[in-house]
């Protein structure tokens, strides 16, 4: 596998140039920028105008992640984000980083044109950047599950958490979340805490989500869980928690927040504070950019009923959970989990298939949603009290 070396020490899998906008008004600029080149520029953007904590941390951990090269900013010119700081973090990360402001370029068309210049010569200019030979111990990978089904808690769940088992081995990072869906599930992930304050730590998170989750008369099952065979929240939560494996729990992060040292993390997505925001993820795409903003390279997705995004940034692989499904969906799924129903796969075998396309993926192979050109994302507001706990 060969990565691309960051000058701030990063190494990635891609190398893409970032068109992001900075509100919603910049959102058509940013997106015919992008669309004017191919798989290698991409956009995504944060469309509130209000300024938030939030937001500017996870546009700032996308724009200066490990996949990214290069970034051109796009500002409409009168909204709170501050562009000028944005701008500079991502140059102190050793990244070219340019920024338009539509009210002071001339409009649409002159922006749009002004923003295809730049990116061509972000292309040219990332180029040549270094390449570095990687192992498993390089990579941060994680997981989320969506249009879960009667199979899931059987085949690619289990099956991811066999290959996180295996990863962990090979001193990679691991991330699973999201604590909102793993509610029922305290005392097991407690029980394979690496340390005392960690155990805390989950108790502390799944507390919150409990409380959130009563709070706002929200719960994480859907019509579709319901056809697809799934019973009750503890069995979609059970199936939930089967993706983490059976290894040592190491720390509770919260989005934005990149674990240094190898082993399995939780993600808590449930914002801080007194609930207000809703549904802590609206969709699965959410989830996705949380992971990628928090350091993730690639995201394994297991679905049952079969879902087709993608992400800008970092590659997702498809794992699919239902060999009906499968055979339905084949051209958006990378890997066959139902191959444990339907020809006697065991979960070893599907989690080395995984860990194969991991390998493929890393190496620069498309997975199914890349060949499709899936770059979905989602941004929105929540509030966290950064610093509360120890990433270990």
């Amino acid at each position: 596998m060969l990565g691309y070396l960051r000058k701030d020490g990063q190494i990635g899998i891609r190398n893409t140039v970032q068109v992001v906008f900075l509100v919603e008004c910049a959102h058509h600029v940013s997106k015919a920028v992008a669309e004017s080149f191919q798989n290698d520029v991409q956009y995504f953007g944060f469309p509130g105008c209000y300024p938030s904590d939030y937001g500017h941390r996870l546009v700032r951990s996308l724009c200066t992640h490990s996949n990214v090269g290069a970034v051109l900013l796009v500002s409409l010119g009168c909204e709170n984000f501050d562009r000028n700081r944005l701008e500079k973090e991502i140059q102190g990360s050793g990244r070219p980083c340019r920024t338009l402001v539509i009210q002071e370029s001339g409009g649409t068309s002159q922006t749009i044109e002004k923003g295809r210049g730049i990116v061509s010569d972000m292309l040219r200019e990332i180029a040549s950047t270094e390449r570095k030979e990687i192992q498993f111990c390089d990579l941060i990978i994680g997981t989320v599950c969506g249009g879960s089904d009667g199979t899931s808690g059987l085949t690619g769940n289990p099956a991811v958490g066999r290959a996180f088992d295996k990863l962990l081995s090979e001193n990679a990072i691991c991330m699973f979340e999201e604590s909102g869906e793993l509610i029922g599930c305290e005392q097991h992930m407690m029980a394979r805490a690496i340390s005392p304050d960690v155990s805390l730590d989950i108790y502390a998170a799944m507390t919150k989500a409990r409380s959130y989750y009563s709070t706002m008369g929200l719960g994480s099952f859907s019509n579709g869980n319901a056809v697809g065979g799934l019973t009750t929240l503890e069995e979609k939560s059970l199936g939930a928690y089967a993706k983490s494996g059976d290894g040592k729990i190491s720390g509770v992060i919260r989005p934005t927040e990149r674990p240094t040292k190898p082993g399995l993390y939780l993600m808590d997505v449930v914002p801080d504070g007194e609930p207000r925001f809703g549904f802590p993820n609206i969709n699965d795409t959410s989830e996705i950019i949380e992971l990628i903003a928090t350091g993730c390279h690639l995201i394994l997705f297991t679905t049952g009923r079969g879902s087709v995004i993608g992400s800008v940034i970092s590659p997702v692989i498809k794992v699919c959970n239902n060999p009906q499904t499968y055979d339905r969906l084949s051209e958006d799924m990378d890997i066959n989990a139902g191959r444990i129903i339907s020809e006697g796969a065991s979960l070893d075998d599907i989690a080395d298939e995984i860990i194969a396309a991991i390998a493929g993926v890393a190496s620069g192979e498309l997975s199914k949603a890349e060949k499709l050109g899936h770059v979905e994302f989602v941004l929105t507001y929540k509030d966290f009290k950064y610093g509360m706990t120890d990433c270990h």
